[in-house]
């Protein structure tokens, strides 16, 4: 009887198994009466309940190092199921490849800190494509019958409410079909994803700050717009999943036969990446095509319309390359009459763009505009950047095929 009775704090727990639809259960604390229990196990059943000084959640997924008590304290951490076993992994190997495609190395050092090292600050893995029938969902859904109950689906408007509790205990929260419209929900998620601890908040109750170890996963048909970053980001890692060629209607239940096996992949595997920042990846490796697009079409008015100038400046001239001074710049932009500030101008060719002058005054075809609007380049002398069609293509839905 003792064992399905807890008292934490004040207050007397049942642990319950509570059905999943899977057909499996996890174990939940109910909130019970003690007068309940004296009425079902008799008037001295209190005083043979463990007791505990409060909760406490501390990830580990490893068993032999798994405490249910940690000093005092009830750890809320849910222990996994499956456990490694030797085995057979080909379908997990295949689909990690088409998810994570050249970056599958990585991907498994991902996986296997999630696995290993839960506490360990990680990106925020964007997993994106405009096309259906990719992978993206199944990804989730896979994760899900692996971390079971530390993994939790949220909407857009749940990760918008005050109320927090239900997910900030959690070690995976999952966004599918994402779309941050806002810079501050764009700001919440990137201090979500860096932070050791936040305040949890529910209903009827006072905030509390915990720790905090979520890694975010967000997943979104929309390529170049659910998030809002600007050309500095570090925090996002951003893949685009390509559609399968012939889809597999059993690779969910193939993957989840073979969980044990890869588990004990990960649990040998040696990591092929060091921690080398605060979110053990450095940006140059996490850094993808399909993240460049989106900080390009993230960017600002002025330029994209810097931009397309650009761009139909080379193509009227028939060239892949372009040099340019600032001031012939301003004079393009003055031509096609495009109101701008200068230093914004400038602030888009330096630090969006991060393009350098020429260190000394050299030669180049400087680029002019006739009062029919004709191009037409002489040779001249200055301290010009130089640009490629290719770097440009981005802006342009029906120029984009450079990171596609």
């Amino acid at each position: 009887m003792k064992e399905k009775y807890l008292r934490i704090g004040t207050a007397y727990y049942k642990t319950s198994l509570y059905p999943l639809s899977s057909n499996d259960s996890v174990e939940i604390l109910v909130n019970w009466s003690a007068e309940f229990i004296r009425q079902d196990h008799g008037k001295d059943a209190l005083s043979e309940i463990e007791k505990f000084d409060g909760f406490i959640c501390i990830p580990e997924h490893r068993r032999e190092l798994y405490n249910r008590k940690v000093l005092n304290y009830y750890n809320t951490y849910h222990p996994i199921s499956k456990s490694p076993s030797e085995g057979d992994f080909t379908s997990t190997l295949s689909f990690l490849k088409h998810i994570f495609g050249e970056q599958l190395e990585l991907g498994f050092d991902y996986l296997q800190l999630i696995y290993l090292k839960p506490t360990q600050i990680l990106p925020i893995l964007c997993l994106v494509s405009r096309e259906r029938s990719t992978g993206k969902s199944s990804f989730l859904k896979w994760l899900k019958e692996i971390f079971e109950y530390n993994l939790t689906f949220l909407t857009n408007s749940d990760f918008t409410s005050n109320f927090n509790s239900d997910w900030t205990s959690k070690l995976l929260i999952c966004i599918d079909e994402v779309l941050f419209k806002t810079d501050e929900l764009t700001e919440r998620i990137k201090y979500l994803s860096t932070t050791n601890t936040h305040k949890t908040e529910a209903k009827g109750k006072d905030k509390k700050e915990s720790a905090f170890f979520g890694k975010f996963i967000l997943c979104s048909n929309n390529e170049t717009s659910f998030v809002k970053i600007d050309a500095d980001e570090i925090r996002f890692w951003v893949i685009k999943v390509n559609r399968y060629q012939k889809e597999d209607v059993h690779l969910l239940a193939k993957l989840i036969a073979e969980i044990p096996a890869f588990l004990q992949f990960l649990t040998n595997r040696k990591l092929s990446t060091e921690n080398q920042s605060r979110m053990w990846f450095t940006p140059e490796q996490i850094k993808t095509s399909a993240l460049l697009k989106l900080v390009r079409h993230n960017s600002n008015q002025i330029e994209r319309e810097v931009a397309n100038v650009l761009m139909n400046t080379m193509e009227s001239l028939d060239i892949e390359t372009l040099d340019f001074c600032f001031s012939d710049l301003l004079n393009i932009l003055n031509k096609f009459k495009i109101k701008y500030d200068a230093a914004e101008v400038k602030n888009v060719i330096r630090k969006n763009w991060k393009l350098e002058q020429a260190k000394n005054s050299n030669q180049y075809q400087k680029v002019s505009i006739s009062s029919d609007l004709d191009f037409y380049q002489n040779l001249t002398k200055g301290r010009y950047y130089t640009i490629s069609r290719k770097f440009l293509s981005d802006f342009n839905d029906d120029l984009m095929t450079t990171y596609d």
